[in-house]
């Protein structure tokens, strides 16, 4: 048997997170078995699918390196085979036409909630001559529902899960306007596309018990099912915008890698021992569904961050210079050239320890492209004392002369500092904000080594008032 996963969002909103973990469970399990790894837009739903939110599922999953393996299935391009499977059924005698009127639902509904049932349709029409139809009315065509005994899921996450029968109703699988409903289009689509294990939120767990009268009615194998727990906030309750980023391009555009998203998201319910970090090679080889836990997961923004930070120091540093690039070019104001893209690059090696995400390494590296007069952080500005003016004059002239290697640098500062008679911090911290506008920044030869002398000498004089 050949693996075949799928990934099978809505398209009415973003891609949540609980969704990009849900395409990488399925993903991760079709590699491990070297099986195909698909994607279904299930966008049945036309008063609320858009074609902005397809594209931007695509795009999220682009990002995640999570593209699938065929090009994507659009449900609603298969009605005329969903419809096609519920007029077999119904010419089976497996489901029937059903005349009952808005109204007449309406009051079976209110009727069940005054008696504290469920609300569920009582089957009038299941075995009524169709004859006896009342005139203007379209019929829905429902699936007759195994009235006694029970039905089994054995859940490759949840283990065995039973219903008895007499829980379930006919549920509608046509519309009276010959569109199917989405359980019924979710099974077909399946079932055609040869999927062999259905991987998704648990939050599906009491659909699949409905699905299950379809596949049996048409005589198919069911696929394996496997129901994940859902991710909650640090607070136990849904994943919601109030807890923080819940869409996965907001991660992106947070500066976050999508190896350490993907990393992080495989450890929400997924464990081998004692590992944390797991690349993307690594996990296609341990994951298996026995190690998905059934309860549900809690999304911790401060432990995604400190994984984003090993991944950014395990980049390759031209790459990581590429990235920052990328997102200082794309901020307004700021413009620069080959000589700016060089800074950039020399003082990366010293900013991948300190920054979490490519944004935090992009604001550390910003005063390399920045142009003179500088914008001066308020804390920076007041470093800039009349006093330190008059020194960074006399460093500037200090400096000229002094080798431009950075070891070499670190040694002048400090011979100065001696001559001078002051500590080294008296000079590195007004130097600083000279150099950066700010009093956060890398180390400060390395700063004066990325700018070059003429324009750390440059800025040290613009700072001074010259």
């Amino acid at each position: 048997m050949t693996v075949r996963t799928r990934f099978a969002p809505s398209p009415t909103g973003y891609l949540h997170i609980g969704g990009a973990r849900t395409a990488l469970f399925n993903f991760l399990f079709a590699r491990h078995h070297g099986g195909k790894y698909l994607l279904r837009i299930e966008d049945t739903d036309r008063a609320r699918s858009t074609p902005e939110a397809v594209r931007q599922i695509i795009e999220s999953l682009e990002w995640l390196g999570l593209s699938p393996d065929e090009p994507p299935v659009m449900q609603t391009a298969r009605e005329a085979r969903h419809a096609e499977v519920a007029r077999e059924l119904l010419a089976q005698g497996k489901a029937y036409s059903c005349y009952t009127t808005p109204e007449e639902l309406a009051e079976m509904r209110e009727t069940a909630m005054k008696e504290g049932r469920p609300p569920r349709y009582d089957g009038r029409w299941r075995d009524r001559d169709p004859a006896e139809a009342p005139a203007g009315v379209k019929p829905v065509i429902r699936i007759k529902a195994p009235r006694e005994g029970e039905t089994v899921i054995h859940d490759l996450v949840q283990g065995e899960v039973r219903v008895q029968n007499s829980e379930l109703d006919d549920m509608v699988i046509l519309r009276s306007d010959g569109t199917p409903t989405y359980l019924h289009a979710v099974v077909v689509d399946d079932h055609d596309m040869d999927i062999t294990h259905v991987i998704r939120g648990d939050d599906h767990l009491t659909n699949t018990f409905r699905q299950a009268m379809i596949y049996d009615a048409m005589g198919w194998a069911r696929p394996h099912f496997a129901h994940i727990p859902l991710i909650h906030g640090a607070d136990g309750a849904k994943l919601s915008k109030r807890h923080g980023a819940v869409g996965a391009l907001e991660f992106r555009d947070q500066g976050f890698l999508p190896e350490a998203v993907c990393n992080y998201l495989l450890r929400l319910g997924w464990g081998h021992g004692d590992e944390e970090f797991v690349p993307r090679e690594r996990a296609i080889e341990l994951f298996d569904l026995k190690d998905v836990g059934r309860a549900a997961s809690r999304m911790d923004y401060a432990k995604l961050t400190h994984l984003n930070a090993q991944y950014l120091r395990q980049m390759d540093p031209d790459a990581l210079a590429h990235r920052v690039l990328e997102i200082l070019a794309k901020r307004p104001s700021i413009g620069f050239g080959t000589e700016g893209a060089e800074r950039v690059q020399l003082l990366v090696p010293d900013i991948m320890p300190r920054a979490r995400t490519l944004n935090e390494a992009a604001d550390m590296a910003a005063f390399a492209v920045a142009n003179i007069p500088l914008p001066f952080e308020p804390k920076a500005e007041a470093l800039l004392t009349p006093e330190a003016r008059e020194r960074l004059k006399d460093l500037a002239v200090f400096l000229t002369d002094a080798p431009w290697e950075r070891a070499d640098l670190d040694k002048w500062l400090r011979d100065y500092a001696d001559v001078k008679g002051v500590k080294l911090g008296a000079i590195a911290q007004p130097l600083r904000a000279a150099l950066t506008g700010s009093t956060q920044s890398p180390p400060i030869d390395a700063v004066l080594f990325a700018l070059g002398r003429g324009e750390a000498v440059s800025r040290m004089l613009a700072a001074a008032g010259e």
